[in-house]
Parts: C-alpha cells; sequence; structure tokens
C-alpha cells in the first residue's frame, strides 16, 4: 500500500492517489509495498526501494548510506508495545532531493499519530527534510511514552515482589511475577534497540543531509532529537537493571520460598522422631518388658510421645527456628 502527503500551509495533506499525482507528493509511505508498487515509486522518485532482508541487516554500512544523492537511513523500531509482546520492526527513511520516502512492513503507532496530527496542526513541514525531523520527534516522543508506561509497571511490579511477598509469607505464587519481568525486559530491550538506531541515524543524518546542517531551525531539532535519543537510551539502560536486580530479587524470593517448605517438612520429621522412638522400644517383641504387665503401660507410652514431641517443639521454637 503506497499513501502520499502534500504540504499546505506547513501542514500534511493526504493525496488521495499519490502514483496519479507524483508532482505534489513531498512524502510516499510504502507499507508492505508489492513488487509493482515498489517498481513504480523507483520509476517516479529514481531510487533503488531496500527489500525487506536488506532492511533487517544489521551493518551500519547497510543501513546508513548516501546511493545517488539520496540518504538511506534505517532503523529498528519497536512496535506492539502495548501487547507486551513487542515486534522489532525496520523501517527505511529515503531523503531524495527534497522528498521524503519511508518503506516498512508493520505500523509503529508514530506513522499513525504524525500524519493526523501534523494535518491538523502547523508542525514547521516544508519539504521531505523537515516532515521527517517531524515524524523522527513522533517516533522519540512514543518511545518515551513506551518507556514511562513501563517504568510504572516495574515499580509497582517491585512494590508487589517485596511487600506482597513479605506480608503472605510464602503464599505468593512467584510464577506470574517471573511472566511479568520477561514480559518488561522483552519491552525494555526492544525500546533501547531502537533508540540505539536511531541515536546513529540522527548522527549521520546531520553529517550527510548539508540542508539540514545549513538550517538553524532544522539543525537546532537535529540536535534536540540527538540529546533526546541519548537521554532515553540511558533511561532505558536504568530501566533494565532494575528489570535483572527484580529478576534475581524473585529468584531469591523462590528460593526463600522453598528452603521455608523444606524447613517445615525437616521441623515435622524431628519433632515426630522421639515419639517414634518411643513407639519403636515398645513395638519390640522382647519377652521380658516390665510394662506390658503393667495396667497404666499404654497410657504412659501416649503420654510419653506426646511430652517428647511438645518437648522438641518448645527447643525449635525457644531458639527462633520455627
Amino acid at each position: 500500500m503506497i499513501s502520499g502527503y502534500a504540504i499546505e500551509g506547513g501542514r500534511l495533506r493526504p493525496v488521495p492517489d499519490p502514483l496519479a499525482h507524483p508532482e505534489t507528493v513531498v512524502w510516499f509511505d510504502l507499507l508492505s509495498p508489492g513488487d509493482a508498487e515498489e517498481a513504480e515509486v523507483e520509476r517516479l522518485v529514481g531510487i533503488d526501494v531496500p527489500t525487506l532482508d536488506e532492511m533487517a541487516e544489521i551493518e551500519d554500512s547497510s543501513r546508513l548510506y548516501v546511493d545517488g544523492g539520496a540518504a538511506f537511513l534505517t532503523a529498528t523500531l519497536a512496535t506492539r508495545a502495548d501487547t507486551g509482546h513487542p515486534v522489532a520492526a525496520p523501517v527505511t527513511f529515503i531523503l531524495v532531493g527534497h522528498r521524503l520516502v519511508t518503506v516498512r512492513y508493520d505500523t509503529p503507532r508514530a506513522f499513525e499519530s504524525f500524519p493526523t496530527r501534523a494535518e491538523r496542526l502547523d508542525l514547521g513541514c516544508a519539504d521531505g527534510e523537515t516532515v521527517l525531523l517531524g515524524l523522527l520527534d513522533a517516533i522519540v516522543e512514543r518511545l518515551a511514552d513506551i518507556l514511562e508506561a513501563t517504568g510504572r509497571k516495574i515499580e509497582a511490579l517491585s512494590h508487589e515482589i517485596f511487600r506482597s511477598a513479605a506480608a503472605e509469607r510464602g503464599g505468593r505464587d512467584f510464577g506470574g511475577v517471573l511472566a511479568q519481568v520477561g514480559s518488561h525486559a522483552d519491552v525494555i530491550s526492544h525500546v533501547l534497540a531502537s533508540l540505539v538506531t536511531l541515536e546513529r541515524l540522527v548522527a549521520f543524518l546531520g553529517a550527510a543531509r548539508t540542508g539540514i546542517a545549513a538550517d538553524k531551525e532544522a539543525r537546532t531539532r537535529l540536535k534536540s532529537l540527538a540529546r533526546d535519543t541519548r537521554f532515553l537510551a540511558e533511561h532505558a539502560t536504568f530501566l533494565s537493571q532494575k528489570i535483572t536486580f527484580l529478576l534475581d530479587a524473585t529468584l531469591g524470593m523462590i528460593s526463600i520460598q522453598q528452603n521455608a517448605i523444606i524447613k517445615i517438612f525437616s521441623v515435622a520429621a524431628v519433632i515426630f522422631l522421639p515419639p517414634t522412638l518411643v513407639a519403636s522400644i515398645y513395638g519390640m517383641n522382647f519377652s521380658v518388658m516390665p510394662e506390658l504387665s503393667w495396667a497404666f503401660g499404654y497410657p504412659m507410652a501416649i503420654l510419653l510421645m506426646i511430652a517428647s514431641a511438645v518437648a522438641s517443639y518448645w527447643v525449635f521454637k525457644t531458639r527462633g527456628w520455627l
């Protein structure tokens, strides 16, 4: 699918049939394009649209390069973070002349929110370069929202692990907690990967596009983007470290819970050991045992077993082993 946008008064305007009126289009947005659509855009714009396999390559030389005067910039963006199962989606931004071409096979939230917002508000869109800067702003803002939401969930999870576990005394099911820790770690790792690729993209963009470097406002926006991505990457690293700590803490809680269960069985075995000894003694088949003919022999044995069990429990309790 191909979407096209023109610019009117600093605002984006959707072009109903961008291939029929390419002269008005400033931004071509290709979503899972077919071979025919790729060929048509390549003919109109004069570039070679990268394939999904080419976009997925991780070398900087394959992601950030200039070819025939066009700048190819590929970033990995986290999508579907709200579901708890994020996906890493490569997105390529191509600046050719004063046009922007984006190629993607998924739909990050910014590609839905930015065109709508830029259609209602004057965001300073004048050409493909300023559209790209606005789109990158929206992407970074979306990643910041994901980090904020995940950070709140991590704080709540931390409270649940350390406060609720102490109150429930081993009755807590930490299997669900481990699942939440893994889900949050997945989201943070995808966001961090996105920020790292965006930081490299912004640095390359400033060096590759002389138009941006010459425009003071664009240069200021680019520096702001670089600063935001760097700070967000540091925050994501902090959250990743906290997730690692919570994982270790959860495993420690599970170990404590298991030890408490084993401790109960061990104490129960020791408490019932003296009564078992008494019962074993009086269960021996010797012909001469004075208590066998004694009328109070059976009650005495029962009381002796109960007294030995109570005495063992008292010793454990007074020493703080229970």
